[in-house]
């Protein structure tokens, strides 16, 4: 499952609305159940209402009644003269990891793919420890 996680992030990168940073980010969400949910980044003039690939494919699992998941594939590079290059290992922002802890538990997988065949797999607790929950507010 792992590399078709990887190859819909990859593709989604082609998606990529970044006329500012020309920077194209990919992403695929697995549920509990298997269904893949992808998303890309979707750049704004003003900035702040830009929004992450990550968060892009969080947000139409939620909008459509999935609240579980197990893994999520991201991968991101510049685009140059219309060609994306993927060269380093694209981590969600810390807006992202945030999004991630509202549905996901510290075991959640977050690949960070630079090919289907070159990798890192990290957890949610990893990247994001002793995160802000709705567990640790009430």
């Amino acid at each position: 499952m792992t590399e078709k996680l990887i190859e819909a992030a990859l593709k989604m990168t082609e998606f990529s609305y970044s006329p500012y940073s020309i920077f194209c980010v990919g992403a695929a969400l697995l549920t509990k159940d298997g269904k893949i949910f992808t998303g890309c980044n979707i750049e704004n003039a003003a900035y702040g209402p830009s929004n992450c690939a990550e968060r892009t494919a969080f947000f139409k699992a939620v909008s459509e009644g999935y609240k579980s998941f197990d893994a999520i594939a991201i991968a991101g590079g510049p685009k140059e003269n219309g060609i994306i290059t993927i060269k380093d290992y694209c981590t969600p922002c810390g807006v992202c990891r945030q999004v991630m802890s509202e549905f996901c538990n510290q075991n959640f997988k977050i690949i960070c793919a630079k090919s289907k065949d070159d990798y890192k797999i990290f957890t949610l607790g990893e990247l994001l420890p002793e995160s802000f929950t709705l567990d640790k507010n009430q």
